[in-house]
């Protein structure tokens, strides 16, 4: 990619389109492109081709996406399946009709088996059943990764396909039904700080590990994967440490600042007992993440912080 290259980013407003806008902006990369939804549906493939058609991008970065946690995954997984699978497709056959140079498909950590072999290698893909909390996600980023890998074969596209691990920064959801972990406590321990609340239950035992790896962090490997990374291999991006929920409530609390108990409740599942990635394709071609975990908390308290403030100060005027 150079300067003037028209990068279309898909998904633009979430935590990591924002966050790929943000470091494009940073790298000077000035053409870039976006589309709101209302103008764009990429679940609607008639809108995606004709979108395609008329902007002509260079190169495509696909992180658009519906997301979620485990109480998410449950209560929606056709949405979860279908919307994840469907915009895929459309956007990589879009990517073939116009020739796309480039594009960067984003999958998840949570394509690989529950009981991969830790850390997990690239080459676990497919080799045993998934988690069931988030399977129907799963499969559908499998399915915008393997129809990646057939239209390299079958087209000669240069298409690749990153694996993040758990992500975490600004302009994340925070709400406390479908937000993943990390917000998730960021939240119920800010409104339990601010309610003078003596105590937070958590769900399952705090015991299963998580790696998580800052946005910008991602937006940065991005970057460098679409100038030095061209490979029908998927590759991962992760921190390359892991630590414990129980660990990882601590950090949030001191960050917080919430003085108060935390309680489990073991009736609730924890998930996949553990899951760290093995990053090392990417680090041997001269990668490194920069933000810590605890630094990049504070960074999210932070901005949270900052836009729980404004949206009390905008309260009383907008009731007027």
């Amino acid at each position: 990619m150079n300067p003037e290259s028209r990068i279309f980013v898909t998904g633009h407003k979430g935590l990591v389109g924002s966050s790929i806008l943000r470091t494009l902006t940073a790298k000077n990369y000035r053409n870039i492109l976006t589309i709101d939804k209302k103008d764009c549906d990429l679940r609607e493939q008639r809108q995606t081709r004709e979108y395609f058609k008329s902007e002509q991008p260079d190169f495509v970065i696909h992180a658009a996406g519906k997301v979620g946690g485990i109480i998410a995954n449950s209560q929606m997984p056709a949405d979860f399946l279908y919307e994840n699978a469907i915009m895929a497709l459309n956007v990589l056959d879009s990517c073939r009709l116009m020739r796309v140079s480039k594009t960067l498909v984003l999958g998840s950590s949570c394509i690989y088996p529950k009981m991969a072999t830790q850390p997990i290698l690239e080459d676990s893909l497919l080799t045993g059943p998934l988690e069931p909390t988030n399977e129907w996600y799963a499969i559908a980023k499998i399915m915008g990764i393997k129809l990646g890998q057939a239209l390299r074969k079958q087209h000669n596209l240069s298409i690749i396909s990153a694996m993040p691990t758990n992500l975490y920064g600004i302009n994340d959801n925070f709400d406390p039904v479908t937000s993943h972990v990390l917000p998730a406590l960021v939240r119920k321990m800010h409104d339990a700080k601010v309610q003078g609340q003596t105590s937070v239950t958590l769900w399952g035992s705090g015991e299963p590990r998580r790696e998580f790896l800052y946005v910008d962090d991602l937006s940065d490997a991005c970057v460098f994967l679409m100038n030095h990374y061209d490979s029908d291999q998927i590759i991962n991006i992760g921190y390359g440490r892991d630590t414990s929920i129980r660990n990882l409530a601590e950090v949030i609390q001191k960050a917080v600042g919430y003085s108060g108990s935390i309680l489990w409740d073991t009736n609730k599942p924890d998930g996949t007992p553990r899951k760290l990635m093995d990053s090392g394709r990417l680090r041997s071609l001269g990668w490194q993440p920069k933000v810590g975990l605890q630094d990049g908390i504070e960074k999210v308290y932070e901005w949270f912080r900052k836009q729980q403030e404004k949206t009390i100060h905008q309260a009383p005027h907008q009731r007027g």
